[in-house]
């Protein structure tokens, strides 16, 4: 991203918490979590606006363990649509979708959130990989591939950590001990599975973006509209 993207990015993110606050943490609504959720989720993003292929060692790998503890929050908020279950939003008397606006004002912020961390965190994923691509000199698209099927791997993992150990990236820092040893047991074949289903959602959030990007390229090209 140039520099007037990034802050672009920043001011968006900043100004979408501000009416998450206003809208629904300050309402002390059920849905107050989508604040901290989202600002986790940015953070990764932001670290990643920082990180270049030619950085020194000691700054360019401090700030991808940083990026790689946090990243998981990006993809995590997709599983807070789950909280739709709790809108019930039919009329019971006819069947029928009620026009509830104050639910609608849910669905709005659970899928926004959702959407806006995933595409923008997809985003940092992609650049991740290009500057490991970049330092270790690997060239081609299956070099990239398979860059992001590592780190979405790795993300699908920290989700689950996240969603049913209920453990936050902070706590690697707080209490270590507590954080490695759960680690250790959380390995089964349903954990397993669920980081397939987390990697599937995540790498056809990936492939559309670059499906979509490739042939918005390949249109602008072909009509000499850049």
């Amino acid at each position: 991203m140039t520099k007037k993207l990034n802050w672009t990015v920043r001011i968006t993110f900043v100004l979408y918490l501000v009416y998450v606050y206003l809208t629904v943490y300050r309402l002390n609504s059920f849905y107050s979590f989508l604040l901290l959720n989202t600002f986790l989720a940015y953070i990764p993003i932001e670290i990643s606006m920082h990180l270049k292929a030619k950085q020194p060692k000691l700054l360019y790998w401090g700030l991808f363990i940083l990026w790689l503890l946090f990243y998981p929050n990006a993809p995590y908020v997709i599983t807070d649509l789950f909280h739709l279950a709790r809108m019930n939003p039919y009329d019971p008397l006819n069947g029928l979708m009620s026009f509830n606006l104050h639910k609608w004002l849910n669905f709005t912020n659970l899928v926004t959130s959702a959407f806006a961390c995933s595409i923008v965190g997809t985003w940092s994923l992609e650049h991740v990989a290009q500057t490991l691509q970049a330092r270790f000199k690997l060239r081609g698209w299956g070099a990239r591939n398979l860059l992001v099927l590592i780190l979405t791997l790795a993300s699908s993992i920290g989700i689950y950590v996240g969603r049913f150990l209920r453990l936050h990236t902070a706590y690697l820092f707080l209490e270590p001990d507590a954080v490695v040893k759960q680690l250790i047991e959380m390995w089964s074949p349903r954990m397993l599975i669920f980081v397939i289903f987390m990697t599937i959602i995540q790498l056809s959030i990936w492939a559309a973006m670059t499906i979509g990007r490739l042939l918005i390229n390949q249109y602008d090209q072909q009509n000499n509209l850049l």
